[in-house]
């Protein structure tokens, strides 16, 4: 099993205070990296569960809304854990409206939060870890957090599944150009997760009964499903894997 084995790494994963980031920051550690947890809110919670693994984790505060904080976040890892060798952009937003309603604040919020800063965090990274390889340290490793409506069309979310299917694009182009470089770019689509973001369509019955019924696991999937599939991608066991998108979605789009 020492393929998956992460000792000596350092990762980065965004919006790593809750839910899917706090469950691949959390399945990362005990892997055996060490972890700066990225986000608008403080990680906290995350923090104190990586340590207890023994693990180090640096909480960094960095509204990815935008850019600007991008190379503070890269600098930061880098400077307080020593080395960035995974990434895993995971922080994202969502705005709901008609599409004959939708704003234009809507749409470039989603795609500056869920596209932009991820392609500029991936570019940010790419550079540490190209410099990473050079010194030994080993492949770099890119985890995007795509969706089911990178394949999907969705309704009511015109930005979000823009952003998600560009996420999903992005990811292919920079396998194909960073792969002779020695960093491996994938995405991981997640199906419908119990988190605190679903919690309006957990309560619902008819939309909860409507969405187990299509799930041939016929359960809601846990952050701690997200993590071992991030896992993977981040180790050496992934070491031929580029630009693909792996779904864990209890099988919704086998469906």
């Amino acid at each position: 099993m020492s393929v998956f084995d992460l000792s000596g790494r350092v990762a980065v994963v965004t919006g790593a205070n809750t839910g899917i980031g706090q469950g691949i920051a959390v399945a990362l550690a005990k892997a055996g990296a060490d972890v700066a947890a990225v986000g608008r809110s403080p990680a906290d919670e995350t923090a104190e569960l990586i340590r207890g693994l023994g693990r180090k984790c640096e909480i960094i505060r960095a509204d990815l809304s935008s850019i600007a904080p991008v190379d503070d976040v890269v600098a930061e890892t880098v400077g307080k854990l020593g080395g960035l060798d995974i990434l895993i952009n995971n922080a994202g937003i969502i705005r709901r409206a008609d599409a004959l309603e939708f704003s234009e604040a809507d749409w470039d919020a989603v795609i500056d939060t869920n596209l932009k800063s991820v392609f500029f965090l991936c570019q940010a990274a790419a550079k540490q870890m190209i410099a990473g390889v050079e010194a030994g340290r080993g492949r770099g490793k890119i985890v995007n957090i795509a969706s089911m409506l990178s394949f999907q069309g969705g309704v009511r979310v015109p930005s979000y599944t823009a952003s998600k299917s560009g996420v999903a694009g992005l990811t292919k182009l920079l396998a194909n150009e960073w792969a002779p470089r020695h960093i491996n770019v994938n995405a991981i689509a997640p199906g419908y997760i119990a988190t605190n973001n679903t919690a309006a369509l957990q309560a619902d019955e008819t939309r909860n009964r409507q969405i187990m019924e299509r799930i041939p696991e016929g359960r809601w999937g846990a952050p701690e499903d997200i993590g071992g599939a991030a896992v993977f991608l981040s180790s050496q066991a992934a070491d031929y894997v580029q630009g693909h998108i792996l779904a864990v979605d209890g099988g919704w789009l086998a469906r």
